[in-house]
């Protein structure tokens, strides 16, 4: 089966398009959900503080979207648990190389995990393939990050829903309008890419 059949496929993710045996997809598959674990830990480490917030501005957020969306929500689901679970055990890969379940920071790592899940599987249904409707998936896996996240937030530090979201929400809108921004040229021109050198 050619690439451009792959590529244009609907049910398809970027990760589907990598090659495997027919032997071992199991092994491809593991090797995606440990990547994008990987991934998202490093990119957890690129951070830097919020005056007055518990919360950091990372590159974590926009990985665990990334991850979804490029590995379909099954995988995705698994990096992120993998991820979560790991670093919950005491593997210091959280934001600022933190670890442990006590974190009032651990909502959002939990709200990635479901937003992994939930833009993997627009991504099944081409939420990925153009403009608009990669930038529809990544506002949509950010708002749930924050649903989960911000609660948590002020569950967890005592805090007033108000003041959870002026610490935990408001001060990362244009980093993620940025983000968005980013996976908006990358998502749909990965599959023109592919498209044109099948």
């Amino acid at each position: 089966m050619s690439t451009a059949a792959l590529s244009t496929r609907p049910g398809q993710v970027l990760a589907d398009l990598l090659p495997s045996s027919r032997v071992a997809p199991r092994v491809r598959d593991a090797a995606l959900v440990l990547g994008g674990a990987a991934l998202t830990g490093l990119a957890a480490q690129i951070a830097l503080p919020v005056l007055g917030s518990p919360v950091p501005v990372t590159g974590q957020t926009f990985a665990a979207l990334l991850v979804g969306t490029a590995l379909g929500a099954r995988r995705g689901f698994l990096s992120l648990a993998l991820y979560a679970l790991v670093g919950m055990a005491g593997l210091p890969w959280f934001a600022q190389a933190k670890s442990g379940a006590a974190l009032p920071t651990l909502g959002y790592v939990l709200g990635m995990l479901l937003a992994a899940t939930v833009v993997g599987a627009l991504a099944r249904r081409g939420g990925d393939r153009s403009v608009l409707r990669t930038a529809g998936t990544m506002v949509l896996g950010s708002a749930i990050i924050y649903a989960v996240g911000v609660p948590y937030l002020a569950a967890a530090t005592g805090m007033s829903l108000t003041q959870a979201v002026a610490a935990g929400l408001t001060p990362f809108l244009i980093g993620d309008a940025l983000k968005a921004a980013l996976a908006m040229g990358a998502l749909p021109t990965a599959w023109k890419l592919l498209d044109r050198n099948s």
